[in-house]
């Protein structure tokens, strides 16, 4: 059980100003034919850094989330569940503050993102046509690998998923709207990159 006012003062703080630093709040789209509707829509915590150990620690004191290795000595610790974001990192966050002007902004938008969709509104047209428009005040617009019109118009489209999702992945190269630096996402039962500590590969 994941309680806040446990943590010391001093620790939650150092963590705050290094997430402030290190980190970033993301809204992701992947396209899954799996899926009955066009997306899945996840809302991401994801901090990168060469020191394994912060990120543990981070990870332990959060106590949800995951570290994978990513390439050049570089790992990343992530969290993308939607319960342990609203449980755990956005009362953490709460009371550790950021103090940039810019994470202050996206953090606020983050957790009202992660409010709406409690309510459902990542699994409908417009819930989603919602958040896209919360999404462009973050991380300074950012570069996004989907587009809204192409997020929006999968709605609207007759082909079957497959035959969709390979003109979507055609076009854009990969299926993960977040625009990553280096290595890729691991999917449930795919292979990961090869790296000897393959225990911090387990979500909790």
């Amino acid at each position: 059980m994941f309680k806040v006012d446990q943590i010391p003062d001093a620790l939650g703080y150092y963590f705050a100003g290094f997430v402030d630093g290190e980190g970033s709040f993301h809204l992701t789209f992947r396209r899954r034919p799996d899926y009955k509707l066009p997306w899945k829509v996840s809302l991401c915590l994801n901090v990168s850094q060469k020191d394994r150990v912060i990120l543990a620690l981070l990870k332990r004191h959060l106590t949800c989330g995951t570290i994978r290795y990513k390439d050049n000595d570089v790992w990343m610790f992530e969290v993308n569940n939607l319960n342990a974001i609203r449980e755990n990192v956005v009362p953490f966050f709460k009371r550790f503050g950021f103090l940039s002007a810019k994470k202050k902004r996206d953090f606020a938008i983050f957790s009202q993102m992660a409010e709406m969709m409690a309510g459902g509104a990542h699994l409908n047209k417009d819930g989603i046509a919602k958040l896209l428009r919360l999404r462009r005040k973050m991380n300074d617009g950012g570069k996004r690998k989907y587009s809204e019109d192409m997020i929006l118009t999968a709605f609207e489209t007759t082909e079957s998923p497959e035959t969709t999702r390979r003109t979507l992945t055609s076009s854009v190269g990969v299926e993960d709207d977040i625009v990553r630096s280096a290595g890729r996402p691991v999917e449930p039962g795919g292979n990961a990159p090869a790296h000897p500590d393959e225990s911090l590969r387990k979500d909790e």
